[in-house]
Order: structure tokens, then C-alpha cells, then sequence
């Protein structure tokens, strides 16, 4: 009897715990794309003002850490979300208090970890992609790390193969990988992975 209850649990725990990693992107996407394209219309146009990344470090998405880049230094700051010190370190350097507040505020809402732009090259030439991750577990169970929906935004169509798999610019038939990981298609300009890791 007791062995028959343990393959109920396990039989149970199994199948949450692919309830949790089986999530469809495509419908995730769809559902949240007017949130998505804020966040990124948002990031970008205040990255050009001055460079910064944001992460969230606690579960309750209440703490955040803002790093800056300036030409010399790199400065990390960090903060309550409502602390009214935050609006006077975005106005130190230039960026628009309502605007990152928006950003915030869409961050919190779809469980937004961390974002932030990443170079890389293509033909010598130095480019940048939009990288965000997003929780994916709806709860947490013991002893599984969390998964993270990782998406990349590209400022040009990209290329993928039949699988959806995203491919080299130069060699079509290269895979590749971001971070080690191999991104999905979500779009021509948007590609996707699961990770446990946020960055």
C-alpha cells in the first residue's frame, strides 16, 4: 500500500512539474505582447540616453538593481521600488522617471527578472540585441531550480532552420548560440529559450 501512494505522489509530481516547463511561447507571447513591446520600445529608448540593465533581487519583485555604465565607471545601485531616492538617481542621469517607472511597473507584472542589451558581431560588424528573462514558474516546487523564459530581440530578421532553431548569420547551417544556449523562433526578431539560468 505505501508503495502504491508513493507512485501517486511521484505520478502527481510529475505532472505538475511538467505543467510547469510545458508552456506554449507562442501563446505566451500573444498574450502579452502589448506589455513585451512596451517594455522594449521603453528599455531601448532610454538605453540610448544612458546605458543601465535592470535586475530584480528578491521573489517579490520589490527590489531592483539598476546598474549604470558610464564611459569609465560602472555603478550599481539598489533599491525599494518605491523609494523616492530612485526617481533621484534616474533624474541624475537623465533618464525619464515616468518612463522607467512604466518599465517597472511592466517588469513587476510578467515577472521580468533581469533586462539588458548584449553586443555581438556579425561580419566584424558590432551589434545589439534586447535580452530578458522572465519567470516561468507559476509556483515553486522543492529541489527544482526556477526556469526562466529568456527572449532576445534583434534589431533584423533572423535566420532559422526547420526546427525553428535560431542559425548562424554567416553559415545557415550553423547553430547559433546565445550564452551556450540555443534560442527558438518566436518571430523573425524575436527568439526564445528555457533556462534555469536568468543571464
Amino acid at each position: 500500500m505505501k508503495n502504491r501512494v508513493s507512485y501517486y505522489i511521484l505520478f502527481i509530481a510529475v505532472c505538475i512539474v511538467s505543467s510547469c516547463t510545458t508552456t506554449n511561447i507562442s501563446k505566451y507571447y500573444s498574450k502579452h505582447k502589448p506589455v513585451l513591446y512596451s517594455i522594449e520600445e521603453v528599455y531601448k529608448s532610454e538605453y540610448n540616453k544612458q546605458k543601465f540593465s535592470l535586475l530584480f533581487t528578491d521573489k517579490s519583485y520589490n527590489h531592483l538593481s539598476l546598474e549604470l555604465l558610464t564611459d569609465s565607471i560602472r555603478y550599481i545601485y539598489d533599491f525599494e521600488t518605491t523609494e523616492n531616492r530612485l526617481n533621484d538617481t534616474l533624474e541624475k542621469y537623465h533618464l525619464n522617471i515616468s518612463a522607467m517607472r512604466s518599465l517597472i511597473s511592466n517588469m513587476q507584472l510578467l515577472r521580468c527578472k533581469w533586462i539588458d542589451n548584449l553586443d555581438y558581431y556579425v561580419d566584424d560588424k558590432k551589434n545589439y540585441l534586447l535580452y530578458l528573462s522572465i519567470y516561468k514558474q507559476t509556483f515553486r516546487l522543492p529541489f527544482i531550480e526556477p526556469k526562466y523564459y529568456v527572449l532576445t530581440y534583434f534589431s533584423q530578421p533572423q535566420y532559422y532552420d526547420s526546427e525553428g532553431r535560431l542559425l548562424d548569420h554567416r553559415s545557415r547551417r550553423r547553430l547559433r548560440k546565445i550564452n551556450n544556449e540555443i534560442f527558438y523562433r518566436v518571430n523573425d526578431k524575436v527568439c526564445y529559450t528555457v533556462s534555469t539560468l536568468f543571464r
